[in-house]
């Protein structure tokens, strides 16, 4: 209770911070944005049972943009002090002096402004408890070292805090929210026969009661290290691929970048012109939920002050939209066809995928794909934005007559993502809820397998 009562205090002088600064700008400048973002918290580390390192982080920054003509000059401060924040006023009115204009640059549409902020009961603070954190890391590692085969620990970690965000402009709009997350995970290293291998577990939440205990985490990590433990190699072939919710997610976020305003209007994208054209399988949909309750991706605005909304990505395999920010949709307008703002200035939020077809488990995909490679992790960063070819170092573990057979290491995954999508056979029930994209396993129908 105590630091719920602190942070909202925090909030108020923080958002009295902004008023005031935006005041003084007004009267040398046309328009002005300021934002601050404030993070407290505490990281703890253990390994072997003894704590390693302890961090507190109490670190804020004020940003402040002016435009004038169509210019833009845009400073920051971690002081916020009267003085320090004049000084850094002058600092960004004297940068938008030696920028050319921009006609595309300023301040988002009026009427998206979020002038209302919905409470999206994001904020779970914790006592910040130094001594509580070390227990949860060490008991996480303390379990995976009693597990057969496993004989060292990379560390345990936890880490607890929260944001404190506010915006405002010149405009009358000044809001802020206050948003916390936790987490706790645990690396360790297994070896058999000489040969060793690493792999990790975590949780985490908006709330520390949802976190996931440390004797889950310490015996997840075990396991899914042990299991890679005489991981073999194998042959190039064409196969199915099964990439397991941890990793398919990764191939959604590639959605995400192909379609945010910026690479469209840089005609950087394997998506350029794709709008209103089929991309996936005709019974996929991805929408997007910014304002879940507890939500891990869930925000009131974006970066832009601009309220952020529920929308259609995918519908029925078509794209729907770009990702825009009130830069990017002014850029990518025409008199025909005036675009605004899709509130994704800061990124996407909550993704979650919808199948018309019959959920399919773990196990069922396995049936389903019969023989081929499940990947469980991805290595590299072998993607072209441009032309979406595919080519990522993999490894994971081979699949024959629908069940496991052993683990498999140190092969390349290859294809072209425009493919990739369309040739979506199933996504699994097997939900990954611990980012902003939210989707079960993705099997694909064949890829290009370069092994041995």
């Amino acid at each position: 209770m105590q630091i719920k009562e602190e942070s909202s205090k925090e909030q108020r002088y923080l958002e009295s911070v902004v008023a005031n600064a935006i005041d003084i700008a007004k009267k040398r400048v046309d328009t002005v944005e300021i934002a601050i973002n404030k993070s407290t918290g505490i990281n703890v580390s253990t390994r072997l049972g003894e704590t390693e390192n302890v961090e507190f982080n109490n670190d804020g920054v004020l940003g402040i943009t002016v435009y004038q003509d169509y210019k833009k000059g845009t400073a920051s401060t971690n002081d916020l002090s009267p003085a320090a924040i004049e000084q850094t006023i002058n600092m960004a009115i004297e940068i938008m002096k030696y920028t050319s204009p921009d006609p595309y640059s300023g301040l988002g549409d009026k009427s998206q402004l979020a002038f209302t902020c919905p409470d999206l009961d994001l904020f779970y603070p914790s006592e910040l408890n130094v001594d509580q954190g070390i227990k949860l890391a060490a008991q996480a590692e303390k379990i995976a070292l009693q597990q057969a085969e496993i004989t060292s620990s990379d560390g345990g970690y936890f880490n607890s805090g929260y944001g404190i965000r506010v915006y405002g402009n010149s405009e009358g709009m000044l809001q802020g929210y206050r948003a916390s997350n936790h987490s706790l995970s645990c690396c360790v290293i297994g070896e058999r026969n000489g040969n060793m291998e690493r792999n990790y577990a975590y949780s985490s939440s908006r709330d520390i009661s949802e976190l996931r205990s440390a004797e889950y985490v310490g015996l997840e990590a075990a396991q899914r290290t042990v299991a890679i433990l005489g991981a073999r190699q194998i042959a190039t072939m064409q196969v199915p691929v099964l990439f397991s919710p941890e990793v398919a997610t990764g191939l959604i976020g590639h959605l995400a970048s192909a379609i945010s305003g910026r690479a469209i209007y840089k005609k950087s994208s394997f998506l350029l012109d794709k709008l209103g054209q089929s991309i996936f399988p005709n019974w996929l949909t991805i929408k997007e939920f910014p304002h879940l309750l507890k939500g891990i991706g869930s925000t009131p605005f974006d970066s832009d002050g601009i309220i952020t909304f529920n929308k259609d990505i995918i519908t029925n395999g078509v794209l729907q939209t770009y990702l825009l920010s009130s830069y990017s949709a002014r850029k990518l307008s025409t008199p025909e066809k005036p675009l605004k703002s899709t509130g994704n200035a800061s990124g996407i939020y909550n993704w979650r995928l919808h199948t018309d077809n019959a959920s399919a488990d773990f196990q069922q995909l396995l049936k389903m794909m019969d023989k081929g490679v499940l990947v469980t992790s991805l290595m590299g960063q072998g993607v072209n934005s441009i032309t979406g070819d595919y080519s990522r170092g993999a490894s994971g573990f081979w699949i024959e007559n629908g069940e496991i057979q052993y683990p498999i290491n140190e092969f390349t995954i290859a294809g072209n993502l425009v493919d990739m999508y369309q040739n979506i056979v199933a996504i699994g029930s097997d939900i990954e809820q611990r980012t902003n994209i939210q989707c079960g396993s993705i099997l694909i129908e064949r890829m290009s397998i370069a092994g041995k």
